[in-house]
């Protein structure tokens, strides 16, 4: 089996590497974080060093690539460009948990998680490293764009358009046909009915802008 590392050792990334235990495609060879020493243990899972020394780990660790475990959708993007900058041919993979549910046509880009319970309905495109988290449901023909994050139990009707960075969060739904924007959180609990537009925050029954 081939091995990965996984970049992260927060809550999020232990869910992620229990899903990456659960999909049973890559073996982790170990984590990468500069917040922890090395050698310490998470999940049994050692820290191998951190960032600046990957391109030393990836010398003595013979890994297929790997994935940024990192919840903030601003601060996994940074992390995937510090990654690129000191190995760019550095491969992403994408992580699906066995129990979610994927259907037809269903696209996933490089970096993306799909966690426990989360359904992807027909036609759906999801961009490269977002998260798809636990029983979050994209209807058909949904998109959403890079780095975004749709939280636990978030909930899209069909033909949704969610922006690159953006956030639907925790319980949040949107209705048929809306489209958010970029950089753009929709706060817990919220149901859109109307577009939004990009760099606000929403939220509410129905979801209203209340600040840039």
């Amino acid at each position: 089996m081939e091995e990965i590392l996984i970049f992260g050792s927060s809550g999020h990334a232990k869910v992620v590497i229990d899903a990456v235990e659960k999909q049973g495609t890559y073996r982790i060879a170990g984590l990468v974080d500069s917040g922890k020493g090395r050698g310490e243990q998470v999940l049994g899972y050692p820290v191998l060093g951190g960032e600046p020394q990957l391109p030393a780990i990836l010398r003595t660790v013979p890994v297929v690539g790997g994935i940024v475990a990192v919840g903030d959708n601003w601060s996994r993007a940074e992390q995937v460009q510090r990654i690129l900058a000191l190995v760019p041919e550095f491969k992403f993979i994408s992580v699906i948990h066995p129990s979610s549910q994927i259907a037809h046509g269903v696209i996933i880009g490089e970096g993306t998680v799909v966690l426990a319970g989360a359904i992807l309905n027909t036609d759906t495109q999801v961009g490269r490293h977002c998260i798809i988290s636990t029983k979050a449901s994209l209807d058909h023909d949904g998109f959403v764009g890079d780095y975004s994050f749709v939280a636990p139990g978030a909930t899209t009707g069909g033909n949704v358009r969610l922006g690159d960075f953006s956030v639907l969060a925790l319980g949040a739904g949107a209705i048929h046909g809306i489209r958010i924007g970029e950089h753009t959180v929709v706060g817990a609990g919220s149901m859109v009915l109307d577009d939004l537009p990009s760099c606000v925050v929403a939220y509410g029954v129905p979801a209203r802008v209340r600040r840039n």
